[in-house]
């Protein structure tokens, strides 16, 4: 779920409608303080229909940076972390420079298998004028190595 802080005209203010999506992330964990995260997600469902208009208003992220998780308790393992990348939408002609602030809390299930309890994220695109999306998710990872 995410709140696109878009609603179709030349002034940036909270779209009356959240996005829905999907996702996918990969962590790559190499010590306890040294992981990288990669994100990407499209947010296409529950677009909001501007006043005439034909075109709905969805946003992709496609992001990277280190992410940090300094401890586990009894199984959680809250994290922080600082993606950069590209941010695209149906309201833009192209890309543009997306950074996110965020973090969250994991749950370990078994070995290979890990409940993403709760992931928030602060965006902010360099465009004109700048936008601020955020937004929350959950999921469920498989650990391959």
């Amino acid at each position: 779920m995410f709140q696109p802080d878009y609603a179709g005209t030349l002034v940036a203010y909270d779209s009356p409608n959240r996005l829905y999506g999907i996702g996918a992330y990969v962590d790559a964990r190499f010590t306890r303080w040294a992981q990288i995260e990669a994100e990407g997600r499209w947010s296409h469902f529950n677009q909001y229909y501007p006043p005439l208009s034909s075109v709905g208003i969805n946003e992709d992220t496609y992001l990277i940076g280190p992410r940090i998780a300094p401890y586990e308790f009894h199984r959680l393992v809250p994290y922080g972390k600082v993606l950069v990348g590209i941010g695209t939408g149906s309201f833009l002609t192209g890309n543009t420079f997306a950074i996110a602030f965020g973090g969250g809390v994991d749950y370990r299930l078994t070995r290979r298998f890990t409940l993403r309890c709760f992931d928030f994220e602060y965006q902010r695109w360099r465009v004109t004028p700048t936008l601020y999306p955020y937004g929350g998710s959950v999921g469920l990872s498989y650990q391959i190595f």
